[in-house]
């Protein structure tokens, strides 16, 4: 039973940081939390899917198919909605959980509420540990890694990532600086829908597509940045492992009581900020200057 926590532990913590990374970013940089961020991903699992198996195009052309056109849409709306209220957080909340709901009821009008399957990449399983694993699994958690990755090196080697990074510390600092704010964060939130689309690529093979799927995503990212702590990279990675952890014990310890994952995973975010209010790795973000 441990190995099975481990492995399947992994993945889903994996999906979690992916999610909770690019949440993180856009609301570090830009202040703006994101409640269509698992609409996007959710988005993307239905652009494959409408791409591979109602077009009939190759499935790896229709994963970088739906990335782009979900991004598009991403930075679409931030241009035309989120930018526009994102001084006002209250009403970007609501903006943002319309959106979640619209892009929800577009895909229910479009395929009505049965669920859909998108093939798999690679068929077969590999055992690690004694246990039999998926190799569309493995190849989610090798995707995952790489792209937590390519992220890391992106915000800490590039000048562009210095641009963001400087943004998120201090906006009014970065424009004196002569780095363009504005650009930055519609870059970011590019990243940000991007990584969310890219998760929904990883899901979509594994899991049945419902026009709900977006809404339990959801919760646990909200749960995994404010245990981690709001705008904190590496405290999005902490709380992803924890919480994807807490659900995997739940369902292979007991398994009649699966449905309490969730519950189980929340309730261990609620003892951390009990204890630690801001989070494990909370950041206090400066106040504008006025």
């Amino acid at each position: 039973m441990a190995e099975n926590i481990i492995i399947y532990g992994l993945l889903s913590s994996g999906v979690y940081a992916l999610l909770a990374v690019g949440f993180s970013l856009i609301f570090g940089v830009a202040r703006i939390a994101n409640l269509s961020h698992t609409a996007f991903y959710m988005l993307a699992a239905y652009l494959i899917y409408t791409f591979a198996s109602a077009l009939g195009l190759n499935l790896y052309l229709s994963i970088i198919l739906a990335i782009i056109t979900v991004t598009a849409v991403g930075i679409i709306s931030y241009r035309l909605l989120i930018a526009r209220v994102r001084q006002h957080e209250a009403t970007t909340l609501i903006v943002t959980i319309a959106m979640a709901v619209i892009i929800q009821e577009a895909i229910l009008k479009a395929f009505g509420g049965q669920p859909r399957g998108v093939p798999k990449l690679l068929s077969g399983s590999t055992e690690i540990l004694g246990v039999s694993v998926l190799n569309q699994q493995l190849l989610t958690l090798g995707v995952v890694i790489l792209m937590l990755l390519v992220t890391w090196i992106f915000l800490m080697k590039t000048k562009t990532g210095v641009a963001i990074r400087s943004t998120a510390q201090d906006r009014e600092v970065a424009n004196l600086m002569g780095i363009n704010v504005s650009r930055m964060e519609m870059l970011t939130m590019a990243i940000s829908v991007g990584l969310a689309a890219i998760a929904g690529a990883l899901v979509a093979p594994l899991f049945v597509l419902t026009p709900g799927m977006w809404a339990h995503p959801l919760v646990m990212i909200l749960a995994v940045v404010v245990l981690g702590g709001l705008g904190s990279l590496k405290g999005s990675l902490i709380g992803a492992l924890v919480l994807g952890f807490a659900e995997n014990l739940v369902v292979f310890s007991r398994p009649e009581g699966a449905y309490l994952k969730t519950s189980v995973a929340l309730t261990v975010m609620l003892i951390v900020i009990l204890i630690k209010p801001e989070g494990l790795f909370g950041i206090v973000f400066e106040e504008e200057r006025g």
